[in-house]
């Protein structure tokens, strides 16, 4: 049995890959951006160990969840799955890159890290410079290649840790619409495979419906990812451990 934490689980795929966790035997904590949701994310999986609540819109408060998650003790997976689509750049970058960085830095590292990253990273761009400044002009594909990024840059840098990076697809989830041609079972499946499976041994991949697939050259010019972890700490006063 493992024992698994995931951002972003009070509705869409961190809900589902709750939920499927929980019935295969995992022990899996929640995640809610504030305590309503909490209730409600509780209610969707009452076998879930506990929820813990955090706007990741908030640099304080991510940090503020990171250190309740490290007063539970171990895990052995976290899954990064929150993030934002049609918001304001400054939201997209709290959330979908400064939180997962913070989490990532501040949490004791766990066996397995699965990070969420989408199709339109290879639309994408680092803009780093950007970034560093007001935010402005960075959308959701750019946000989702400098997931993908990190996600390299903890691959190589800390060897302990299994880090990969997945493309649940264009499922239909709120986020998604209900036209989404894409399966929405495949879409969460392959993060908890990710975070449990003997078969997943790898680190430094990016998948698609358990399948490791080509992506935006970028992410890997190991410069640009360790100019992402400079912005980031430079942003949020949280440094990046080397391990």
């Amino acid at each position: 049995m493992a024992r698994i934490f995931i951002t972003g689980s009070a509705d869409g795929l961190g809900q589902l890959a709750a939920k499927s966790l929980v019935e295969q035997g995992h022990q899996v904590v929640l995640h809610a951006r504030n305590e309503s949701r909490g209730l409600e994310a509780l209610d969707k999986v009452p076998r879930a160990e506990t929820v813990l609540i955090g706007d990741l819109s908030s640099i304080d408060e991510t940090k503020q969840l990171a250190a309740a998650v490290n007063a539970l003790g171990s895990f052995d997976a976290v899954i990064h799955n929150a993030g934002v689509y049609q918001a304001p750049s400054e939201t997209i970058v709290k959330v979908n890159i400064l939180a997962p960085y913070i989490l990532t830095s501040l949490i004791d590292p766990p066996k397995r890290l699965i990070y969420l990253s989408s199709g339109m990273h290879t639309g994408g761009q680092a803009k780093l410079a950007q970034l560093k400044g007001d935010y402005r002009g960075i959308n959701y594909s750019d946000s989702k290649l400098q997931v993908l990024m990190l996600t390299l840059a903890v691959a190589r840098l800390w060897y302990h840790v299994s880090a990969n990076a997945v493309d649940p697809g264009w499922v239909p989830t709120k986020m998604g619409g209900a036209g989404a041609p894409d399966d929405l079972q495949q879409g969460y499946e392959t993060q908890t495979w990710l975070a449990t499976s003997d078969a997943a041994t790898l680190s430094g991949q990016y998948y698609f419906h358990r399948q490791q697939r080509s992506f935006n050259p970028e992410a890997s010019k190991e410069n640009l990812q360790n100019d992402l972890l400079k912005a980031c700490e430079q942003i949020t006063g949280v440094k990046f451990p080397q391990q």
